[in-house]
């Protein structure tokens, strides 16, 4: 049993540890996020709201920066300054989708910004995977 996990690990170690790193990552901005909102910004203003989540996303990217390089695609750039501008540059489209997710749901439709924040970190999850491993981290 221990060597058949073992096995189903190698095979499949990439994303393993993208979705370990990916909730680590999420639960740090959701941190970020709820510390936030809980002392000096409210939801209810939708450009605190927005404020709120442009900073949990940065705290968000700066650790899935150095998470993905390390564990995950094991980069070995030499250039870590062009990568992580790389990097970077390319959550800012996910950053729009979570933006305009969190409009939607929260300020459009009344949901839970919490629930909303959920949702909102599912699809950017996987928009985050798709494009780190096809433009970022990609082999050469």
């Amino acid at each position: 049993m221990k060597d058949k996990l073992l096995e189903l690990y190698k095979k499949h170690e990439e994303i393993v540890n993208y979705i370990i790193v990916g909730v680590m990552t999420t639960i740090f901005s959701w941190i970020v996020y709820a510390v936030s909102i809980w002392t000096f910004l409210d939801t209810e203003n939708p450009v605190e709201l927005q404020i709120a989540n442009i900073l949990s996303w940065i705290a968000g990217v700066a650790f899935a920066y150095v998470t993905n390089r390390k564990y995950v695609f094991k980069s070995t750039e030499k250039n870590i300054l062009k990568e992580a501008v790389q990097f970077s540059a390319s959550r800012v489209s996910t950053l729009f989708l979570d933006m305009f997710v969190m409009f939607v749901m929260v300020t459009l439709l009344g949901i839970n910004d919490i629930i909303s924040k959920f949702v909102s970190s599912v699809l950017v999850t996987i928009g985050n995977y798709l494009i780190s491993k096809l433009f970022v981290f990609h082999k050469k």
